[in-house]
């Protein structure tokens, strides 16, 4: 047990790139991180990390024990998931990884309620717009808003749908006036998202019932949906955007939705996680609670 201790410790250390981050994150001190370390390369008269005086970085010894190690941990942490699941009990760690902005508006209260009721868990939550190998990279679930495509090595499951609007503020309007079609967005200002270079165009139907993707001529780009969101708040143009960022905006008269008619099918918000025999009580429960909050919540208007 004291091995085991010794490289989750190891593990942590590598995967904050220090050892005083590593020991907050397990309620330890940075010099008895430093020491469970020491004790490692003691053992394995290795070198794994080179240190300075800020930081520590892996040596190639040392990542090629990381990842040992952590496929390792991973099938421990299974298995005791599977004797967890006998009581239905979540226990150990989750590892999630979440879109920024829904993550945190839809997600993470669910997931606060989860912890509460589960003392035995922990949670490693990734809030990121990133596309991540949930297996490589040692996930136990991933959200995500749009649907995926076929995989066997993953399994996934519609939790919720989010409705996706044409939203303008109306001082905007008073300046350009209201698209009424599809094609009259050529002539206004629209505001598009970006991710890593890549722009997303929006989806519509157009105005003869067939689905399209619009290729507009976007003047600024984001890459952050909130700030999208405040730019269209502020008079800088339309852009597409879902019901989970833009409800209270929409009440208080700051957005407003145009070309209804044109609305794409709402999007699925999609949980995925790894194909196993046993489904770990901790995933299995914790989807379950997010369908559930989704049925619950009241419909948007």
């Amino acid at each position: 047990m004291d091995d085991l201790n010794v490289l989750r410790i190891f593990v942590a250390a590598a995967e904050a790139g220090s050892f005083a981050t590593a020991g907050t994150k397990l309620g330890l001190t940075r010099s008895a991180v430093a020491k469970a370390v020491a004790r490692l390369e003691q053992r394995t008269s290795t070198r794994l990390f080179h240190r300075t005086t800020r930081v520590v970085s892996l040596t190639d010894e040392g990542r090629a024990l990381v990842e040992r190690c952590t496929q390792t941990l991973a099938e421990l942490e299974c298995a005791l998931d599977d004797l967890a699941g006998r009581r239905g009990e979540p226990r150990g760690v989750l590892r999630m990884t979440v879109p920024d902005a829904y993550g945190r508006l839809r997600v993470l209260p669910t997931l606060t309620r989860f912890l509460t009721e589960w003392p035995g868990l922990e949670a490693d939550v990734s809030f990121t717009e990133r596309s991540v190998d949930v297996i490589a990279e040692g996930f136990d679930l991933a959200i995500r808003i749009g649907r995926m495509g076929p995989s066997e090595e993953l399994i996934s499951r519609v939790v919720a749908h989010v409705r996706v609007s044409l939203c303008v503020s109306p001082e905007y309007l008073s300046r350009h006036g209201e698209p009424r079609s599809v094609e009259d967005l050529r002539h206004h200002t629209c505001l598009q998202f970006i991710q890593r270079g890549r722009r997303y165009p929006w989806s519509l139907r157009a105005d003869s019932g067939e689905m399209t993707e619009v290729n507009t001529r976007a003047r600024i780009h984001f890459d952050n949906a909130e700030a999208l969101r405040d730019a269209v708040a502020i008079g800088l143009g339309i852009a597409q955007l879902p019901d989970f960022l833009i409800e209270g905006h929409l009440a208080d008269g700051r957005l407003r939705r145009v070309l209804e008619g044109n609305e794409p099918d709402p999007a699925p918000i999609v949980a995925i996680y790894p194909t196993r025999k046993h489904l770990a009580p901790k995933v299995r429960l914790l989807i379950d609670r997010l369908v559930q909050a989704y049925r619950d919540a009241p419909a948007s208007a």
